[in-house]
C-alpha cells in the first residue's frame, strides 16, 4: 500500500469523524449509511473502469452518456407488450345498416358474443352479436349484425373478444370472469370496459379456473367495476430474456471500448477526441433511440432486476423493526474490485498497462504489445460503464436521456486521481480508487446533511479534482529531485 492510498484513507477516516460529530443522527442512521454504500457501488465501478484507462496513460470522457444509453437500451430490449389474444379480422364495417364482415367461418360465433372492435389498432367499441350470415364472396367470410357499433364505414380492424363479469368483490380485488381464460396468469392485464367504452386495465396477481368461469385476483383499485361491465384479456409479451438483454448490453459496452482503443491505436487519434466524440454520439443516440422520453423498467421486473436496487443483506434488525443491511450493488461493486485489483497487480497483462503507462516507447521495445493494451483498457472502461449504467437503470427505474450520466465521468475521474491513479500513466491502485470514490460520496453526503446548497456540487467535485492533480504533481516532483539527489550522491 503506497502513501497515496494510506493519506486519502486516513482523509475519509477524518471526514466521516467530522461528520459523525456534526450531524450524528443523520449521518449515522441505517438509512444513510445503506445510501452511501449503494451511491459508492454504482459510482465505484465507473471509477475503476476509467482507472484502466488512466494507468495507460489515456482517458475516456464518454463514460457518463456510455451509461446513459445502456439505461436506454437496456429499457428496450426489455420492453413489456400487453396484448389481447388476435382475433377475427375485419374485412368492412357499416355503421348505418349495423354489419361487420370478418376473414372467419360463421361457426366460429354465436348470437350473444361480445368482441371489442378494435379499428386500424384504436379501440372503438364493445359489440354485441344479434345476427350470422355466412357470405360465399369472399369465400368463408361472414357477416355479422351486432348492436353497438361505433367506426368509421369501410375501415378494417379487429375483433376481440371480451367476456361478462360474473361477480365482483371490490373489496378484496376478486372477480369471476365467465369462460375458462386457461392462458391468463400472473403479471398479466385485464382491461374492464364500461358500457360506454370507458376502461380500466389491471394487473393480475392469481387467476384459477373454477367450472366454466375464472377467478382472478387484481393489483389495483377495482372499486369503479361493476357487474355489467366485461373484460379484454391482455397477456404479457417480454421482448426478450432478461440475461440474454443484460448480455446484449455488456457487448455492446464492449464493442465501444474496442472502437474507442482502435481508433487511438490504429488511427493514432488523441483519446480527449475519441471519447470526447463517443459523448456526443452516444447521448444523441440515446435521446434518438427513446424518442428523448423519460424511460424506465416500471415495476415489471420486481422479482428479477428489482432486488439489485431494492433488496439488501441484512445484518441486524431492531426492536421497533429499523434493520441495516448491505446493499446488494456493494457486493458487485466489491468483487469488480478485487478482480480488477487482481488483474493488475498479479498478472502479466496488469504489469504490462502499468509499464505502458510508465513509457511507450520503451513498453513496445520490451516486446510489450502496446496496441492490445491500450485496446483492452479501453474495452474494461466502457464494459464497466455498461455495467455502472445497468445499475443506475435499476436503482432509479426511471431516466431522461437529455440528462442522466451527465457529468458521471467526472466523479469517475476524480475518484481514480484522488485514489492514487496519476494522470500521466503508470501509477494506480484499486484499493485507491473503492476509497477515493467513497470519499467522492461522502462529500456529496455531506452536502446534503449539512444543507450546503448543492449548487456548489461541481464547484466542489472541481475542487477536490484540482487538488489530487496538484498532490500527485507535488509528489512526483518530490520523488524525482530524491532520485536525483542519489545519482549524484552515487557518482
Amino acid at each position: 500500500m503506497n502513501a497515496k492510498v494510506i493519506g486519502i484513507g486516513i482523509l475519509l477516516l477524518l471526514v466521516w469523524a467530522i461528520m459523525a460529530i456534526s450531524v450524528p443522527d443523520s449521518f449515522l442512521s441505517a438509512n444513510n449509511t445503506e445510501n452511501l454504500m449503494r451511491r459508492t457501488a454504482m459510482y465505484g465501478v465507473l471509477g475503476i473502469g476509467v482507472a484502466f484507462v488512466i494507468i495507460t496513460a489515456g482517458i475516456d470522457l464518454s463514460i457518463g452518456s456510455a451509461v446513459c444509453l445502456s439505461g436506454c437500451l437496456l429499457t428496450i430490449l426489455l420492453k413489456v407488450d400487453y396484448l389481447p389474444m388476435p382475433g377475427p379480422h375485419v374485412l368492412e364495417t357499416d355503421l348505418d345498416a349495423g354489419t361487420i364482415t370478418v376473414t372467419t367461418p360463421a361457426e366460429d360465433f354465436a348470437a350473444g358474443d361480445q368482441f371489442r372492435y378494435i379499428e386500424e389498432r384504436r379501440p372503438r367499441s364493445v359489440v354485441t352479436i344479434t345476427n350470422i350470415t355466412s357470405l360465399e364472396k369472399p369465400k368463408g367470410t361472414t357477416q355479422l349484425a351486432v348492436t353497438g357499433l361505433i367506426a368509421n364505414p369501410k375501415r378494417q380492424g379487429m375483433l376481440v373478444k371480451v367476456y361478462p363479469l360474473k361477480s365482483v368483490d371490490q373489496e378484496s380485488g376478486t372477480l369471476v370472469i365467465a369462460g375458462q381464460q386457461r392462458q391468463l396468469a400472473a403479471r398479466d392485464k385485464i382491461q374492464f370496459i364500461d358500457p360506454k367504452g370507458v376502461f380500466i386495465e389491471l394487473s393480475i396477481d392469481d387467476a384459477k379456473i373454477e367450472g366454466d368461469s375464472t377467478q382472478v385476483h387484481v393489483r389495483g383499485d377495482p372499486s369503479k367495476i361493476q357487474g355489467d361491465w366485461v373484460a379484454m384479456p391482455m397477456h404479457r409479451h417480454q421482448r426478450m430474456p432478461v440475461l440474454i438483454a443484460l448480455g446484449i448490453v455488456m457487448l455492446t459496452g464492449i464493442l465501444f471500448g474496442f472502437t474507442h482503443g482502435i481508433l487511438v491505436t490504429k488511427l493514432h487519434l488523441q483519446p480527449f477526441v475519441v471519447t470526447l466524440c463517443g459523448l456526443l454520439i452516444y447521448r444523441g443516440i440515446s435521446r434518438w433511440s427513446v424518442n428523448d422520453q423519460a424511460v424506465g423498467l416500471g415495476n415489471e421486473y420486481d422479482t428479477t432486476l428489482g432486488p439489485l436496487a431494492t433488496d439488501k443483506l441484512t445484518l441486524w434488525t431492531s426492536a421497533a423493526g429499523d434493520s441495516f443491511g448491505i446493499p446488494y450493488p456493494f457486493f458487485i461493486f466489491i468483487l469488480v474490485a478485487v478482480l480488477a485489483a487482481v488483474f493488475l497487480n498479479r498478472t502479466i497483462w496488469g504489469r504490462y498497462m502499468l509499464a505502458l503507462g510508465r513509457n511507450e516507447e520503451a513498453a513496445r521495445f520490451s516486446g510489450i504489445n502496446t496496441n492490445a493494451m491500450t485496446i483492452l483498457a479501453y474495452v474494461f472502461c466502457t464494459a464497466l460503464a455498461a455495467l455502472g449504467g445497468i445499475l443506475f437503470l435499476i436503482d432509479a427505474n426511471s431516466i431522461s436521456p437529455s440528462a442522466h450520466g451527465n457529468f458521471f465521468e467526472l466523479y469517475a475521474i476524480a475518484a481514480a486521481v484522488l485514489g492514487g491513479c496519476s494522470l500521466r500513466g503508470g501509477e494506480g491502485s484499486m484499493l485507491g480508487v473503492v476509497i477515493g470514490t467513497a470519499l467522492m460520496q461522502t462529500l456529496y453526503n455531506l452536502i446534503v446533511l449539512m444543507k450546503i446548497p448543492d449548487t456548489l456540487e461541481f464547484a466542489i467535485i472541481g475542487l477536490v479534482i484540482l487538488i489530487g492533480v496538484s498532490a500527485d504533481e507535488f509528489f512526483k516532483q518530490i520523488a524525482a529531485r530524491r532520485r536525483a539527489a542519489r545519482q549524484q550522491e552515487g557518482e
